[in-house]
């Protein structure tokens, strides 16, 4: 009850009129998915840098990392092994945040890769569904064993 039952004649002595609260959208409506979509987009575009290490502990001739970096949180890293010598690059292991999938990170990242060691042959030893989607798009084919180029093996 509003406290109405008793009406004063007066105008003095009504209470305010209540008021509904205004009605909002639930905080994660569908609305603005493909705004959503495109932020993230850009963020992967603009935001993320990229850094090659080589990797501590001596694995192995010619290993080396290119790790995605926002500010200073690692987002994503392509474990990689590039021959100068026979031409070849094998991508080893590609890991991103599941946060930026379907951004374009993974497709900006070997092309990065790519301009990084012009003249290389790529290939893939990665199987999982997400990364062969991946190097099927950028073309990358793959192969079966783990293999390094003769003249590192005698190293």
């Amino acid at each position: 009850m509003s406290g109405e039952h008793a009406r004063p004649t007066s105008v003095l002595f009504r209470s305010a009129p209540e008021t509904k609260a205004p009605l909002h959208r639930a905080r994660r409506s569908r609305r603005g998915g493909l705004g959503r979509r495109l932020r993230r987009r850009l963020f992967a575009y603009r935001d993320v840098e990229f850094l090659s290490t080589h990797i501590p502990g001596d694995p192995g001739p010619g290993e080396e990392c290119l790790l995605l970096v926002h500010v200073r949180r690692v987002v994503g890293q392509i474990h990689y092994r590039a021959c100068a010598t026979c031409g070849e690059g094998t991508i080893t292991s590609i890991d991103i945040d599941e946060d930026l999938h379907s951004t374009g990170l993974g497709t900006r990242a070997v092309s990065h890769l790519r301009s990084r060691h012009p003249g290389l042959t790529w290939r893939s030893t990665l199987t999982l569904r997400t990364t062969r989607d991946l190097l099927r798009r950028m073309r990358i084919p793959t192969s079966a064993a783990l293999t390094t180029c003769a003249h590192t093996r005698a190293l």
